[in-house]
């Protein structure tokens, strides 16, 4: 049996900051890259001298890494003893791993159903991981070769390219004996990655039913499936693998797709946070806690597509930034309350315009399309020009309306980093979002989750987004192939590496 899951990347659009704090909320989409995990029995029968029964076998790859790690699995304690080099193991993995078959063993346990997962486990686990090439960067290479930046250069990469490490010292030789450092786009790799990984073994395992790649589950669906289970384990082994509880909105989108997101409660994860805790006991009161977070559902409006532009001005610590926001909260308690309810409002405010188009879409299909193709071919100056009857006119305010409601989040969080001495949005950004937003057919363009320099978004309507990738190459920002695709973690029909084989047999390889 060979189990294969998907789970997708993520933008957070609004809630920067804020949704580490409940209640604020904050619109995370989900992306068309995914991370896949691939599950299958690592013997084809079980040995019968299997260390008693007490131990069994589990080998990570990652072909993209060029690693490969195997383990001893305890079958008493669900813990991971790594019998290869350190270097070669992934610690979002290992939690996942570990605390996938810690959740499995405290379940079957009580449905009398332990003997199933023992045959299981004792045929050792394979596990093979994969991600998409738009978590990667690949922007430094491009540039050595002379290559234009555009997602044309990108579409050349064979599905699944390798991630190269080796970086030359200052006398231009090659190092390999280095702590390699991957080069990212921003879109929650680890996240989705531990996501694939726990979602691949509890399907596995039969505790959850993944819904197929090709379905999006409704909310009712998924209460069925146990995806919250899925959720429940990621969000757990993704926060003690990164060693802090973070706000959980990528984990989230990972599992459910696309929302509007609010935190759960730190204390949910309080005895998993005490070091030496036994794993068995540690699982039992996670997924007995009381889980209150929020996955609603939300999605861009039709017609609306997500462009994002990979900077090049290098990257930013997130960590480092949400410590120096904390930090100027704690320092000046009057004047960042205010900041933070305002923009709290600006994001709701955001929230309910775009919620809006989406019911103009729905009541008034043939309205909305005839005015979003108009928009979409001139700046929003002339936008309330296109409206020739009332319905219309108020379509284009509120498209007008979610862009002056963005002007103002944007205000605000430029001016919480420069309180807090951090750069939300540099100076290099606003320019050029300044630039994107007078373009054709472009709604918002903004810096993602913490903002920096990671990277930059546009939500364009229509059919405006060459134009718009153009421009953006034009100005050294390398457009990705990245768009919203609502789905959550999803069941893949098989290894993903075989329908991109085609594919990949006839690109360019730009190493």
């Amino acid at each position: 049996m060979e189990v294969v899951a998907s789970a997708p990347g993520k933008v957070l659009i609004t809630g920067g900051y804020l949704v580490l704090d409940r209640p604020n909320s904050g619109l995370v989409l989900s992306t068309n890259a995914r991370f896949y995990a691939i599950v299958k029995p690592l013997y084809e029968e079980i040995e019968p001298k299997s260390w008693a029964w007490s131990w069994t076998d589990v080998k990570v790859s990652s072909p993209q890494l060029h690693r490969e790690a195997t383990y001893k699995l305890s079958l008493k304690k669900s813990t991971l003893q790594c019998t290869t080099s350190r270097n070669s193991v992934n610690p979002f993995v290992e939690y996942a791993v570990q605390y996938a078959v810690a959740a499995a063993r405290e379940i079957f346990v009580e449905k009398e159903k332990k003997d199933v997962l023992q045959k299981l486990l004792l045929q050792g686990l394979d596990i093979t991981i994969l991600g998409s090439n738009a978590f990667y960067s690949y922007r430094r290479q491009i540039e050595a070769r002379g290559l234009p930046l555009t997602k044309e250069t990108l579409a050349t990469l064979p599905s699944f390219s390798s991630i190269t490490f080796n970086v030359e010292d200052s006398n231009g030789a090659v190092s390999g004996s280095f702590k390699p450092e991957v080069a990212k786009t921003g879109l929650g790799s680890s996240a989705a990655m531990t996501t694939s990984v726990v979602a691949a073994l509890l399907h596995y395992f039969g505790l959850v039913k993944l819904p197929s790649s090709s379905n999006c589950l409704t909310e009712q669906e998924a209460a069925v499936s146990n995806i919250d289970m899925v959720h429940i384990i990621a969000q757990s082994a993704h926060c003690l693998a990164q060693g802090k509880i973070g706000s959980g909105f990528d984990v989230s989108a990972s599992v459910y797709g696309s929302q509007r997101y609010v935190r759960f409660s730190p204390s949910v994860l309080s005895s998993a946070q005490v070091e030496g805790n036994y794993l068995p006991d540690v699982i039992s009161e996670i997924l007995n806690a009381k889980w209150d977070h929020e996955a609603s559902r939300f999605c861009l409006p039709p017609l609306m597509t997500l462009l994002l532009g990979e900077h090049g001005s290098g990257g930013s610590s997130t960590p480092s930034m949400v410590g120096s926001v904390k930090q100027w909260k704690n320092s000046d308690p009057k004047n960042s309350l205010e900041t933070w309810t305002r923009l709290a409002n600006a994001n709701a405010k955001l929230e309910a315009l775009l919620n809006s188009l989406n019911k103009y879409a729905r009541e008034q299909w043939a309205i909305y399309k005839h005015i979003m193709e108009t928009c979409s071919s001139c700046a929003h100056g002339k936008w309330l020009e296109q409206a020739v009857d009332h319905y219309q006119e108020e379509i284009v305010k509120s498209l007008l309306g979610a862009r002056d409601t963005f002007f103002e989040i944007r205000f605000l969080l430029q001016q919480m980093g420069k309180a807090a001495g951090v750069p939300i949005e540099p100076v290099s950004q606003t320019q050029l979002l300044d630039a994107t937003m007078n373009m054709n057919g472009v709604l918002l363009a903004g810096v993602p989750g913490a903002g920096g320099f990671d990277a930059i978004f546009a939500i364009i309507v229509g059919e405006a987004t060459g134009g718009v990738a153009k421009a953006w190459s034009s100005a050294g920002v390398l457009p990705l192939l990245v768009w919203e695709d609502p789905r959550g973690v999803a069941l893949e029909e098989g290894d993903p590496r075989s329908r991109e084989l085609s594919s990949a047999m006839s690109s360019v390889n730009i190493y």
